[in-house]
């Protein structure tokens, strides 16, 4: 018998290495040739877009850069080169449905491998949207750990992940299962599953998700509106919890993404010196300021809203208080987002994916350019100032010497036209082409 396990080991081993080697960088330099260049910082295009690569890494870029002698030419044509896009808020591991009733059922009877090849897939086509870097923010059975471990390793395609493992928060919150009879799913959750009740109870939390693999911390500060028992705009952290949380998280070198719809939720979470405020649907001018005080980003998840508007105009049954939540939110967050970009707060790019389909998450570009936003201002939120806000700025966000390879281009000016970023027809990762295809179509 062990000698059976030995050998299955050895076969494990053995097969993750083959995969490894389909997904390691090209030895020889690769030079990515197009009409322009987007580096993630600047206030312009660059022309001509020229990036050199070797070994996973940016030798060199724009105006530096030069094609060496026995480089492979990739030319792109009339195309844009752009850092990797980030999505900081996503979760890759839950599926979009059209079926609300059918989605509690699926949570309740796939099982945790299905849920987890689910998974994959949603990570493979987030990838081949131009997201090479994303931050999950909640999660269940650790299946973003392990789909984390397995891209990093080459095992599977998929986005650099920054996972949450559990998102925290108190009993009867968002980030609880609510709206159903006491004992359903039996003993009351505890720590364990993320949601805690006191400041001692918080830290445990924290701890616990740090100690199985956490690389960032996510909380619900306020109601939400897709839970079944909350009113949307409801702080349900205490400041002595909000502080213990983000105070322990931060000890232990993990940023804090907060949940918060409304004002004074986000106000206690800003207090304690939270990294981002998510959604924001109701933000006050005071909540506002006191981001840009801080430097906190805010991340609108503008996407979100679509894909519940988008499920409303289809007839999919929403249970009342949910719709009504959603239909409050759809009312304030498109102005609370005009406030924040006048205010000049920082705002990072984050879809909510899941709540829409996977592979749409690029269109978060022309939501905010619709609502004002500067398209090359909207380009920078989706690579430096996440990069930024994720805490990766010194190895993703720019196309700049030294970084990490991730690098998309998309057809034509995407100053021009924000929604070219929907359109990416080709994707470096770590110096791994994962997509090369030609933007005719598009």
């Amino acid at each position: 018998m062990r000698r059976i396990v030995g050998v299955f080991l050895m076969a494990l081993v053995t097969t993750g290495t083959i995969c490894a080697q389909t997904q390691k960088p090209e030895s020889k330099t690769i030079v990515l040739k197009a009409a322009r260049l987007f580096d993630g910082k600047s206030a312009s295009l660059l022309t001509p877009g020229l990036v050199v690569v070797a070994d996973g890494k940016i030798v060199a870029a724009g105006a530096n850069a030069t094609v060496p002698a026995g480089a492979e030419v990739i030319d792109l044509g009339d195309a844009t080169l752009l850092p990797g896009f980030i999505d900081a808020h996503t979760h890759v591991t839950m599926m979009y449905t059209t079926d609300y009733k059918q989605s509690m059922l699926d949570a309740l009877q796939k099982s945790i491998p299905e849920q987890t090849l689910d998974a994959v897939a949603n990570a493979r086509v987030t990838l081949m949207a131009g997201f090479t870097t994303v931050r999950d923010v909640g999660s269940r059975h650790f299946i973003d750990v392990g789909l984390r471990n397995a891209i990093r390793n080459g095992k599977v395609p998929g986005p650099r992940m920054l996972v949450s493992v559990h998102a925290i928060g108190a009993t009867g919150g968002h980030c609880d299962e609510t709206g159903f009879r006491s004992g359903v799913f039996g003993k009351e959750t505890g720590p364990e599953e993320g949601v805690a009740n006191g400041p001692d109870e918080v830290r445990y939390a924290v701890r616990l998700a740090h100690k199985y693999g956490a690389d960032i911390i996510k909380t619900c500060a306020s109601g939400g509106v897709l839970s079944l028992a909350d009113d949307v705009d409801t702080p349900q952290l205490t400041q002595d919890e909000m502080n213990a949380l983000i105070d322990e998280a931060h000890a232990l070198k993990r940023k804090v993404a907060a949940h918060a719809h409304g004002a004074e939720a986000a106000k206690r979470a800003i207090r304690a010196g939270v990294d981002s405020i998510e959604h924001g649907s109701f933000l006050d001018d005071e909540a506002l300021d006191m981001m840009k005080q801080h430097g906190t980003y805010y991340v609108p998840t503008l996407m979100a809203l679509q894909g519940l508007s988008e499920q409303m105009q289809a007839g999919m049954y929403i249970p009342p208080a949910i719709r009504a939540k959603a239909e409050l939110a759809m009312t304030c967050l498109h102005k609370t987002f005009q406030k924040a970009l006048a205010k000049g707060v920082k705002i990072g790019l984050g879809t909510d994916a899941a709540v829409y389909p996977h592979g749409r998450n690029a269109e978060e570009f022309h939501q905010m350019v619709d609502l004002g936003m500067k398209p090359i201002d909207a380009l920078r939120a989706g690579t430096s100032s996440d990069a930024d806000l994720l805490g990766l700025a010194e190895k993703i966000g720019t196309l700049e010497r030294g970084k990490l390879a991730d690098i998309v281009a998309v057809p034509g000016n995407p100053l021009q036209d924000i929604r070219q970023t929907e359109h990416v027809f080709f994707v470096m990762k770590e110096g791994v082409v994962f997509k090369n295809e030609s933007p005719a179509a598009h």
